[in-house]
């Protein structure tokens, strides 16, 4: 039999002589502790020589008839323990839980489109079309895009109806939809919002059925009154075009009001008012100008002129990324006044000018403490 010689003796199956305990080695084996391998095991075999038992180089270590019972009972190592191992990493499991939700929820929602398994209301109202299609296609918008930060949700009632008055801005409506996903998202019970819109909304083909599926309809007095008589949470803006077609010069500064019709609607009915105020919109398309002629040509109330349209066609009609605060303020009590004083112009009148007054100075209180119009 052969003697084994370690690669680390000293050529004479013998290990060299240990360090001196003084030497600067003793930090190193006080903080490293020797490895199995390199450990001095040595042991005296009964012919007198020296055997190693910490590291096995003979030939049967390399034979595999030969005799390995610590290999035998020892515990095999989990497979994905191993060194080839490649553990699935959890954002891609996330990824395929999402995928997999998902597939399942659009099954459902398809599911019940086929079956007819949903309701719509005299107005065309589609809950579970808006809440599963146009919600969240406008979300994007509302998150990430404007990052509408939202205050005074705890006016708005639970239960019951309320008519919300708000300023009208930025060329095209879209502060009316943003509003209506911060009533639908942060009111306890999700409530819709069932908005009050222009004639011109409805002579649109494709606008009108979005629109009516979505749950508004026409801004008249009868659809109005209708609406909170039904508990629903009702949204007007009573600027109409005048306010989302002024002018940048002119951004904030309310236009008229009209002649107080939903003030009138609210009496009859007993709803609150509720003023909203909403900071951010009149800078999504700063209007420079107004292309009249090619306005009536279209049968549209104005064609806007902006820094980035139409000079630079569909990409000028991307709104800038302005961030967005609304709030809602206190509800005005009307059911103290009786349905009878919606016939009095007095009262409608100073009603309509409190209301205004009320947004206007909250749109100074919140513009006051904006840092730019990107920022917020």
């Amino acid at each position: 039999m052969a003697k084994v010689i370690p690669l680390h003796g000293d050529g004479m199956g013998r290990r060299s002589a240990a360090p001196d305990s003084t030497g600067v080695g003793d930090d190193l084996i006080k903080h490293h502790p020797p490895t199995p391998d390199d450990s001095d095991d040595s042991q005296p075999s009964p012919d007198g020589e020296t055997s190693y038992t910490g590291a096995d180089y003979s030939a049967e270590h390399f034979d595999d008839s030969a005799d390995n019972s610590d290999a035998d009972s020892a515990e095999p190592a989990p497979a994905d323990e191993g060194m080839f191992a490649l553990p699935i990493p959890l954002p891609l499991g996330g990824v395929r839980s999402k995928i997999a939700v998902q597939v399942a929820e659009t099954a459902a929602f398809m599911r019940r489109r086929v079956t007819g398994d949903y309701e719509i209301d005299e107005f065309g109202y589609d809950e579970h079309l808006n809440d599963n299609v146009l919600l969240p296609l406008l979300r994007p918008l509302f998150d990430k895009w404007f990052r509408v930060d939202v205050s005074g949700i705890e006016h708005l009632p639970e239960h019951g109806a309320a008519l919300i008055v708000a300023n009208h801005a930025g060329v095209v409506p879209i502060d009316g939809l943003m509003t209506s996903v911060a009533v639908h998202d942060r009111t306890p019970g999700h409530r819709p919002m069932r908005m009050l819109a222009a004639d011109l909304v409805f002579d649109m083909p494709v606008v009108s059925t979005v629109a009516r599926k979505a749950g508004h309809t026409l801004a008249c007095n009868p659809d109005a009154e209708r609406l909170l008589r039904k508990g629903e949470l009702t949204a007007v803006f009573p600027e109409g075009f005048k306010g989302i077609g002024k002018p940048y010069s002119d951004r904030y500064k309310l236009q008229r009001f009209g002649r107080g019709g939903f003030v009138s609607a609210a009496l009859r009915t007993g709803a609150p008012i509720i003023p909203c105020s909403i900071v951010g919109s009149e800078e999504i398309y700063p209007k420079i100008g107004d292309f009249k002629a090619l306005a009536r040509l279209l049968g549209i109330p104005y064609f806007p002129i902006t820094p980035l349209f139409p000079l630079l066609g569909p990409v000028g009609m991307i709104p800038l990324p302005t961030k967005w605060h609304i709030v809602f303020g206190e509800p005005i009590d009307t059911s103290e006044f009786g349905p009878a004083c919606a016939e009095d112009p007095m009262v409608v009148f100073d009603l309509t000018d409190q209301v205004r007054e009320t947004i206007q100075q909250t749109l100074y209180r919140v513009l006051a403490n904006r840092r730019n119009i990107f920022l917020g």
